[in-house]
């Protein structure tokens, strides 16, 4: 005879949908979007590049300051030469699906790190949808995705501090199925470099 135990057990595992048993926490999800843009010099160039930011955005951006003198590049310590924002939530997918659709939906492989995240650049900003200005000229940038999953907030708190489980962290596979499964990306392989032949010295 069947005991009620086993009964019950039965008539659970048949009424629980498939979608249901997987674990939510193990979902990947959109932790942060950084767009960069680097213009080399302070002035008005990173001043309009700023204006681009903040349109494509909506959010002020912030400056970023070199940390090294370089004279080629007429480079100053301390001096701006960049500008950058970070997006989160709703706006930074919405973002990141007009980037993608710049790149017709293609990455390569180089593009992901071992830790899951990726980025790629854009050569002009008004393939975004952005309305061309003369005034502001045309800019490239820099995307940078961070991935997450739920719980990884326990390794960057404040109070009780702890490590984020192996079989929790995210790897390049990981990001390389997500973006295949939510985007329907395309992944090419890079060209390998080829390394120069070392000089033996006689």
């Amino acid at each position: 005879t069947q005991s009620t135990w086993d009964f019950c057990t039965q008539k659970m595992a048949a009424e629980t949908k498939p979608e249901a048993q997987e674990n939510p926490m193990r979902e990947l999800q959109l932790k942060k979007l950084c767009i960069n843009i680097c213009v080399g010099e302070s002035g008005d160039r990173l001043t309009r590049a700023a204006k681009v930011l903040e349109q494509l955005t909506g959010q002020t951006p912030c400056f970023s300051k070199s940390r090294y003198t370089v004279r080629s590049f007429s480079i100053r310590r301390n001096e701006k030469i960049a500008v950058h924002c970070t997006v989160r939530g709703q706006k930074a997918e919405e973002i990141l699906d007009r980037g993608l659709k710049v790149k017709e939906y293609e990455l390569h492989r180089e593009n992901f790190a071992e830790s899951g995240n990726f980025g790629f650049g854009i050569d002009e900003h008004i393939d975004l949808g952005i309305k061309y200005d003369p005034s502001i000229g045309i800019y490239g940038m820099d995307f940078y995705v961070v991935m997450g999953r739920k719980g990884q907030r326990v390794a960057e708190r404040k109070y009780k501090r702890s490590r984020v489980g192996a079989g929790h962290r995210i790897g390049k596979t990981d990001s390389l199925k997500w973006f295949q499964q939510k985007y329907d990306g395309v992944l090419q392989s890079g060209k390998k470099i080829k390394k120069a032949p070392v000089k033996r010295r006689r």
